[in-house]
């Protein structure tokens, strides 16, 4: 049993709305595990072009939306664009212990020293220090590293928390209050903590 806090699965990708939106809708109807298996690879409602890449997506957006609950479920669904990309950046930080401590450690580093660049040196630095925090990680290829690294800063653009344009910067995300109070009903105060790290 790989009991290791840090792992690479973040890499199958990241946020994914459109994707996360019917991921969740087969979570609230409960459907059956032959109910999911002929929606993600007989109607491909994914619509990837391969069936290898339909399992893997939809396994890692139902792993990150299952830490959340119904209510959650139910905003990526139903909810505006920012509500549902604000939920599954909610859900990625509660599946991901590299992404919710690099932004409690890096980020907040950066804000709190009023530094609003993030390089890709701030990313190696934090991967080289997981080490320290933990003692069962794997060790990763440079490649690794670095395509776990396309999909963070990925996922902190599409939330907002980088800016748009050639040169990226840090900034505050103002989060949706439908956002904040399902989170807080259902106890994620960690996760609104990694959330808000610019406080």
């Amino acid at each position: 049993m790989n009991l290791a806090r840090y792992k690479a699965d973040i890499a199958g990708g990241a946020l994914k709305i459109y994707e996360s939106r019917l991921v969740a809708g087969l979570l609230l109807e409960e459907v059956t595990a032959e109910k999911w298996k002929n929606a993600i690879e007989v109607e491909n409602i994914l619509q990837k072009t391969s069936i290898n890449t339909a399992k893997r997506q939809a396994a890692l957006l139902k792993s990150r939306l299952q830490k959340l609950n119904r209510e959650g479920w139910q905003l990526v669904h139903d909810g505006s664009k920012p509500v549902a990309t604000q939920v599954a950046f909610a859900a990625a930080i509660a599946h991901s212990n590299l992404l919710a401590d690099f932004l409690d450690i890096a980020v907040r580093d950066r804000f709190r020293a009023s530094h609003r660049t993030l390089s890709r040196n701030n990313w190696e630095t934090f991967v080289a220090g997981c080490h320290e925090r933990d003692a069962e990680m794997s060790d990763w290829s440079p490649s690794t590293v670095n395509k776990l690294g396309d999909t963070v800063f990925q996922i902190l653009s599409e939330v907002g928390l980088l800016s748009d344009g050639k040169t990226t910067m840090l900034q505050p995300v103002a989060y949706e209050r439908a956002v904040l109070d399902m989170l807080k009903r259902g106890g994620y105060d960690h996760v609104i903590r990694c959330m808000q790290v610019f406080y």
